[in-house]
Order: C-alpha cells, then structure tokens, then sequence
C-alpha cells in the first residue's frame, strides 16, 4: 500500500515537518504491526504550497506514482482543489488532518474526503465567546480570503452578538495598512486576526508599528511560535487564540507521546499533528478491513473501522498492531485515536471532536488554556 502526504513543505516548512514527523511515526506503527494485507506500507511525499493549482498538480503526481490513499491537504483552498478536480474523479481517499473550511463538508468529493479535524463550524462560536470573554464588544476582523479565511470569519461573524468590520486580504501585499485602518475605522478595540502564519506576522507587526491597534485575538493559522518569536512576548503576552485540538482525554496519549520522543527526540510543537496520525492509522485499516488496496473499497471501510461495534483499539503501537491482527482475523474494531475518536458523518466530517484556547505567555511560549467539547446535534 502507498499512501501520499500532501503538504505546504515550501510555504510553511516548520509546520508540515512536524505533521510528516506524525506520519512517519504512523508508518512505522503501521509496518512494526506487519503492514497492511501482510505487506509494508509506503510513504509517499508531495507539496501541495497552499495554492489550489499547484496543490491539484501535486495530487495528480501522487496518483501517477500509484498512491491508493492521501493524508493532506493541510489548507482548506488547496483541500478543496485536490478532492473536486483529483481525488474525487480519480475515486482516492483523502483524509485532511487540518483543512477546517465549511465549504469542504459539501464539496464535490463523490465521498471520497474526510477529516480528523473538527469543521470552523466549531470553532467560529468559540473565538467569538473568548473575544467576548477579553472585554472586547467592538472589533475589526482581517482574514485571508480563500476557503479558510471566508469560513471562519464567516461563522465568527455570525457567533458574534458586538460591532464588526471585516476586511479580506490576499497574497504578496506590500502593505496592509488600508485594511487595518479600515477594519478600526469604527473604533475596534481589538483585531480579530484569521490568516496563515506569514500573513499574521505582517499584519500584527504593522498595525503595532503604525498604532492601529495593541490588541489581538488569533484563529489557529496564527498558532505559531515564530510570531511571538518575532514579535515579542511583552507585545504579545496575553493574547488568546483557538485552534482544533486532540481529546484531552485520549487513553492513547502518554504512550504516543512516549513513542515520539522516543523517535524525534521531543514532542510536537505545531498543530493538528496527532490528527495526522490518526489519519494515515485510518486508511490504512480500512484496507486492511477491506482485503483490498482499490479506493472504493477503502472508503466504504473508513466509518467502519472508527465506530462501534468492534473491540476498541488505542492510536499507539501496540493498539495498531492488534488492530491490523484483529482485521486480519475479520473482527471488527473500533479505532480510538491518539487526537479523536474517528465518528465521521455522510460528509466525512468528525461528529464530535475539541477546540483550544490557547494564549501566549510574556516569556515567548504558547499554553494552552481550555479544551471545549463540540459534538453534532448537541
């Protein structure tokens, strides 16, 4: 079996070596339980960047290579790209652990996407409630307009009960200041940022600069240690953001954990890289269920094999090993994985999962503050 990674390795290196650093882990775990239909697993790398032309291309390539399965995209535009003009036509199963735009869950995919992180549908009511916990009720909002930035702001704007001005930005400005003064021009207390890393650090570098404002609140894009970095934790200290996270609950965690020190040395410092993981374990257990590498029959095995009935298994080593085991004897299991529990809905999206509050610290770190619990229909 050959699986693709699908990452923005040129446009955002830090945070994609840390998401193949989870995927690698995966493909040992996979290849240390005796693979899949008895035989090794191979991983296979592309670059999507974070543009959707580039991002199809790069999908045709793995195709052509003779992937069966996708982990990736990691942003929603190049997500939403791949599934309708690649991986839904050519009938791949791709698993995003981070693409959380709203226009995915009804993409035209012919049910070939799915994801291991929650829809911003989730996590737009949780940056409005903390905006509002931070005493703002007057804000300015700027976010990247693609799939990402337009979902986002979307359901922040919709959470949120205070004044707003919203503002859309795209790629290569030389300056933001016209956006940012005319996202403040109603007296915002605050800047609502939902834009990607390097983005984010421009803009909150020049509305600083130029005293448009000295108070932010970010989406996950801007979960990045080199913004603090650069910035300052004496600007930056105190700042809160949200971000999909892993359960906080998860059996599995201490063991991963374990196992990825063990493997790279320390734990993972960017986002949604135990949600990469659980998605390439997924895919690879639905072979195993379905006898056969063809990607129809992975697919129809995706909901399979992360819902009861079944035994349930761990995201860890040894939970893999038993689970590839058990499939082979055709038992049923139930994969309980180290970021979530795998209950994906008629759209592929998680039928409940977590968001993080998260701040940074004076002293240049990132904490985390609060997991909230989304589940569908609740």
């Amino acid at each position: 079996m050959k699986i693709g990674l699908l990452l923005d390795f040129s446009g955002a290196p830090d945070v994609s070596a840390d998401r193949k650093r989870g995927f690698d882990l995966a493909i040992r775990h996979i290849n240390d339980g005796g693979g899949v239909l008895g035989r090794p697993v191979e991983g296979v790398t592309g670059d999507a960047t974070r543009s959707p032309g580039p991002a199809a291309e790069a999908a045709r390539v793995l195709v052509e290579a003779g992937v069966h399965a996708i982990v990736g995209p990691n942003a929603s535009a190049a997500a939403l790209a791949v599934i309708e003009a690649v991986s839904g036509p050519e009938g791949i199963p791709t698993i995003s652990p981070s693409a959380t735009s709203p226009e995915l869950t009804e993409a035209e995919d012919s049910d070939f996407f799915f994801r291991t992180t929650l829809a911003d549908t989730a996590q737009g009511p949780v940056m409005a409630r903390v905006t509002r916990d931070r005493g703002f009720d007057n804000v300015g909002l700027i976010y990247f307009d693609d799939a990402y930035g337009r979902g986002l702001a979307a359901t922040f704007a919709e959470a949120w009960e205070g004044k707003l001005e919203g503002v859309a930005v795209d790629d290569a400005q030389p300056t933001y200041l016209p956006e940012l003064r005319l996202s403040a021009r109603s007296g915002a207390q605050a800047l609502v940022v939902v834009t990607f890393g390097d983005h984010a650090l421009a803009i909150v570098r020049e509305a600083i600069d130029e005293g448009v404002y000295s108070q932010f609140v970010f989406g996950d894009a801007a979960k990045r240690p080199r913004l603090v970095g650069e910035i300052g934790g004496a600007k930056l200290g105190g700042m809160y953001g949200t971000a999909g996270a892993p359960s906080p609950d998860s059996t599995a965690r201490p063991e991963w954990e374990a196992s990825f020190v063990a493997e790279y040395g320390e734990l993972p410092v960017m986002t949604y890289v135990k949600e990469t993981y659980d998605a390439t374990i997924a895919l690879a257990l639905a072979a195993q269920a379905a006898g056969r590498l063809d990607g129809e029959a992975i697919r129809d095995h995706l909901r399979d094999i992360g819902r009861p009935p079944g035994q349930v298994v761990l995201g860890t080593a040894e939970g893999v090993a038993d689970a590839l085991r058990l499939l082979a004897e055709d038992r049923e299991v139930d994969y309980d994985g180290v970021a979530t529990t795998l209950d994906w809905d008629g759209y592929g999206d998680l039928e409940r999962g977590y968001i993080e509050v998260w701040r940074f610290t004076p002293d240049g770190r990132i904490e985390e503050v609060e997991t909230v619990l989304f589940a569908s229909g609740s």
